[in-house]
């Protein structure tokens, strides 16, 4: 099955010359179809003047959301944006899934409104993928939907995120940690303390609670945490990996045998940059939501896109939302899955 993927050409802080130019490498390197939405004009603009293109279909949607536009005002106020147009061919069966690099917020509540929850998912997690060695990735739930989260939402992301690795990685049993202040079943705050109970009776492969130092040794396969904590850790992890790599390229450059060191070091100093770059993984998936939905990061170049779209294509292609809609199903609103 080709996977039909609409992308806004109108969202994230380069849009739309590199949402263009990384849509335009998803259709000749992944097999997929794409649909561009966004004002036409400059659409064309940046396909220099191109036609047609075999698998590509440009939209029109005139409107533009912002990045700094109040969520839920802009998608109540602008509904020809390309954002609510390219959701709403998700919703129509026009489209199997949607990526965007513009507002989270507004992609998130755009997502609920046009695509709606998965029936027995209370709230939709965004869940990202967070690298911690050479070939390993844990994935990391909520990062950003949730600011507040009461303990059957953390239990929901849980079982979300555990079939999410299984269907997307085959990883048949991953292990599921609870971001905490310690490892003690007892540390952390009331809501911490009660998802770990509700997780140490579930069914789930859980571990029990992991700190913030164990995330990057790959202690758990799946990190579950509040929104809130969520965006601190992601955000604070990428100034971290920008910080490393700027602080070593001045030290490559501070002296004539550093820049030699350097070179004999670059193809893998190379390799340990692709596995922590951004762009590489492309985007967070919004589980929970009625349909595929890739949010990328604001400062997403051609690169992260062609990412977030092969993220996007993967996900329909291994049937996520059929996954996603099980779990609804077994996961009661008290947390426990029904037999």
């Amino acid at each position: 099955m080709t996977a039909r993927i609409v992308v806004d050409a109108m969202g994230g802080d380069n849009a739309p010359h590199e949402i263009v130019a990384g849509a335009m490498m998803a259709l000749g390197g992944l097999g997929v179809e794409i649909l561009l939405v966004g004002q036409t004009d400059a659409i064309r603009r940046e396909m220099q003047g191109t036609a047609e293109v075999r698998g590509l279909r440009v939209v029109e949607a005139p409107d533009v959301i912002a990045m700094d536009d109040h969520p839920a005002e802009a998608v109540r106020n602008k509904p020809r944006s390309s954002m609510i147009a390219g959701l709403e061919l998700v919703r129509s069966g026009e489209a199997d899934a949607f990526v965007t690099a513009g507002n989270t917020g507004a992609a998130m509540a755009g997502a609920l409104l046009t695509l709606g929850r998965v029936k027995g998912i209370s709230r939709p997690a965004l869940a990202t993928i967070f690298p911690t060695g050479e070939n390993q990735v844990s994935i990391l739930l909520d990062v950003g939907a949730n600011a507040d989260c009461r303990p059957i939402h953390l239990v929901q992301f849980a079982h979300m995120g555990s079939v999410y690795l299984q269907r997307m990685f085959g990883n048949e049993t991953p292990r599921v940690g609870l971001l905490s202040i310690g490892e003690e079943d007892t540390k952390g705050n009331q809501l911490v303390i009660e998802v770990n109970q509700a997780l140490r009776a579930s069914k789930l492969n859980f571990i029990g609670n992991i700190e913030g130092k164990d995330l990057t040794r790959g202690a758990a396969d799946v990190v579950v945490m509040d929104g809130f904590t969520g965006n601190v850790v992601l955000k604070t992890a990428e100034g971290m990996a920008e910080l490393m790599f700027g602080e070593l390229r001045k030290a490559v450059e501070l002296t004539p045998w550093n820049r030699a060191a350097g070179l004999i070091l670059m193809s893998e100093l190379r390799k340990v940059k692709r596995r922590l770059d951004y762009t590489e993984y492309g985007g967070a998936q919004l589980l929970g939501v009625d349909g595929v939905t890739v949010i990328g990061h604001g400062r997403s170049n051609a690169r992260a896109v062609f990412s977030a779209i092969r993220a996007a294509r993967d996900a329909v292609q291994n049937r996520v939302i059929d996954v996603m809609r099980e779990v609804g199903a077994q996961v009661p609103a008290r947390g426990e899955p029904r037999e």
